[in-house]
């Protein structure tokens, strides 16, 4: 069974169009990535999944949990927005009970003090949340999306700007909820996260999809055509070297695009002549790399712009 199914949705502001005929099915009980830079469509699709936006008139369909008509109050779902909002003035284990009795939870205390002490925070539960940390705030925010045990969850953007150890929390508690049968899914423009959490990936560029499947199954796609090579010699010119069709310098290695039909014997030869061959792996590309090939430079500059922002907002 498939808890989202999207068919051929487009949706404009103006002139602008930022979702563009897209199709789409997330399976049940799994964490699907929303993948792209900042700009890209990314939250724009949840909020059409959610019902805060609609597509344009009749440009697509959206269909989730079964139901083609559905609010954006679905009590089966819960939603962490971009932009984090939580009644600064109340208390943080009020402002949980409230969100948990809003979705139909008996025992609201019960439900936000198992949530608070799974979170590190039961010392802050009579705080006001105005006092809390912004890592301490984004873990509220997140809890008030899932209190309710809905069936699926959408995060957008829910480790932007967490230091590491929050991060880790928040992960665990993401792939914890997975292990118990809940559909996930979370936007990101890291594609390193969902690299290491995803059993999906969908990326999106312009508004357009790029790619979707298992990370498997799109990894295997270009299994065979990188290679890490560190020589002890003139390595500034491996660019020039038969069936080599890039090469990105990370300093201590090398990382070289090769053509399909290049013998990866007779490269290594070649690269013994350049010097001692001190490493040489054949290797599949990461995410971030095979975005960047599809969605050519435009993508590399969008995605480093999200890193900058990220870095400013962290």
């Amino acid at each position: 069974m498939n808890v989202i199914e999207l068919q051929n949705v487009t949706k404009s502001f103006g002139d602008f169009r930022a979702v563009d005929d897209l199709s789409l099915a997330v399976p049940e009980g799994c964490v699907y990535g929303f993948i792209g830079p900042n700009g890209s469509g990314k939250t724009t699709t949840l909020r059409m999944i959610m019902r805060i936006y609609h597509p344009d008139p009749g440009a697509g369909s959206i269909r989730v949990l079964g139901e083609d008509d559905y609010g954006a109050a679905h009590d089966r779902i819960g939603y962490l927005p971009e932009e984090r909002g939580l009644y600064k003035k109340m208390k943080v284990r009020e402002i949980l009970a409230f969100y948990a009795e809003l979705k139909g939870v008996r025992n609201t205390k019960a439900a936000a003090d198992e949530w608070l002490e799974r979170m590190g925070l039961s010392d802050w539960a009579d705080k006001k949340v105005e006092t809390l940390s912004k890592g301490m705030s984004q873990k509220i925010q997140f809890i008030s999306a899932v209190i309710a045990k809905p069936d699926l969850v959408i995060l957008d953007e829910p480790f932007s700007g967490l230091d590491p150890v929050n991060l880790n929390v928040l992960r665990d508690a993401v792939l914890d909820l997975r292990r118990q049968g809940t559909s996930i899914i979370f936007s990101t423009h890291d594609m390193g996260v969902a690299e290491q959490m995803c059993d999906y990936v969908f990326m999106i560029f312009q508004g357009r999809k790029v790619l979707d499947g298992t990370l498997a199954d799109i990894k295997d796609q270009y299994a065979s055509d990188t290679i890490r090579v560190k020589i002890d010699g003139d390595n500034g010119k491996l660019g020039n070297l038969g069936g080599v069709e890039s090469v990105m310098d990370f300093g201590q290695l090398q990382e070289l695009r090769v053509k399909p039909e290049t013998d990866t014997q007779e490269l290594l030869a070649a690269l013994m002549q350049r010097g001692r061959v001190e490493h040489f792996e054949l290797a599949r590309p990461s995410l971030h790399d095979i975005f960047v090939r599809i969605a050519g430079p435009e993508a590399r500059v969008a995605i480093e712009e999200s890193v900058k922002q990220e870095a400013l907002h962290a």
